[in-house]
């Protein structure tokens, strides 16, 4: 049984912490926090919806940033699904936008190859209650296999994270089985596999190698708090997932963006106290130079 310090596992941070603050302002506290990555939330060019999103800003002022503070932008994330149902049936192919998730898909892959990023984040989602199962995900992933068409030679892969019709390992597992493409993995949010009732030992198992990130995060009621400071049972799971053997990128959440309008809260702490928490249990103590950095 391996132990925790042994772990290869690396400790990022999603920005959908700090949705009101720009980059520079993020930029200024991340070495502080002590992140080795950061997963950044993007809705696209034109949106305004974060001041952080990375397409506001010149990509290689945003690369310059995050490596002057030592880290790797780990992920892109975006909202992209491929389950919208083509309507009227059959004519629809002919008449409707079936292929827009396609053209989101290739501008966000665009955008990780300018960051030097090497994976794009995307959703299957749901199979609409009056369609066949066979059906809809034939449609799901005819779609997902053409995005991830345009990942060769990018550098850049697609991580389909679990939600929707596809909670559970097994059902990205079959989903990836269909598209049949090694440009496209996982990214397995624990949380959203525990409420379908899946531990991350089982989904680990099941994903194998194509297990690339796994999702954390904290809860005290529908509060979003500090990793270790809710009632998740985190440490459980950080403790299974340093065992499992998976080497990838384990990225926290806190859903700060998603919370009431006007809502008090200190980001500082937050990110600092779940770093610390990510690197004890994961890999280690935090490194040296990083808690320097914090005093």
């Amino acid at each position: 049984m391996s132990s925790p310090a042994a772990s290869k596992i690396k400790p990022a941070f999603s920005t959908v912490a700090c949705p009101d603050w720009t980059l520079a302002q993020i930029g200024e506290r991340l070495e502080a926090w002590g992140f080795l990555g950061i997963e950044m939330r993007t809705f696209g060019t034109g949106s305004t919806q974060f001041a952080c999103d990375p397409a506001l800003t010149a990509p290689a002022k945003t690369r310059g940033m995050v490596r002057a503070a030592g880290m790797d932008v780990c992920s892109l994330a975006t909202g992209i699904a491929y389950d919208e149902p083509v309507d009227p049936p059959v004519i629809g192919n002919v008449i409707s936008d079936t292929e827009r998730s396609i053209r989101q898909t290739k501008s966000a892959i665009d955008l990780a190859v300018q960051l030097e990023c090497p994976f794009v984040r995307v959703f299957g989602f749901e199979i609409p209650s009056g369609e066949s199962r066979k059906s809809g995900l034939a449609r799901i992933a005819s779609r997902l296999a053409k995005a991830a068409d345009y990942c060769r030679n990018s550098g850049v892969k697609l991580m389909v994270e679990n939600g929707g019709t596809f909670n559970r390992a097994a059902e990205l597992a079959e989903l990836l089985d269909k598209v049949a493409s090694p440009l496209v993995s996982v990214a397995y949010s624990v949380p959203v596999g525990k409420l379908a009732g899946e531990s991350i030992t089982d989904a680990a198992n099941v994903l194998g190698d194509r297990l690339a990130c796994v999702k954390v995060k904290d809860m005290k009621g529908t509060t979003p708090v500090a990793l270790g400071h809710g009632e998740l049972q985190v440490a459980a799971d950080l403790a299974a997932l340093a065992r499992s053997g998976f080497e990838g990128w384990c990225v926290f959440e806190f859903d700060r963006a998603w919370l009431p309008a006007g809502a008090s809260v200190d980001v500082d702490a937050v990110l600092t106290a779940s770093a610390k928490t990510l690197f004890q249990a994961l890999g280690g103590p935090v490194p040296a130079s990083r808690v320097a950095a914090r005093v």
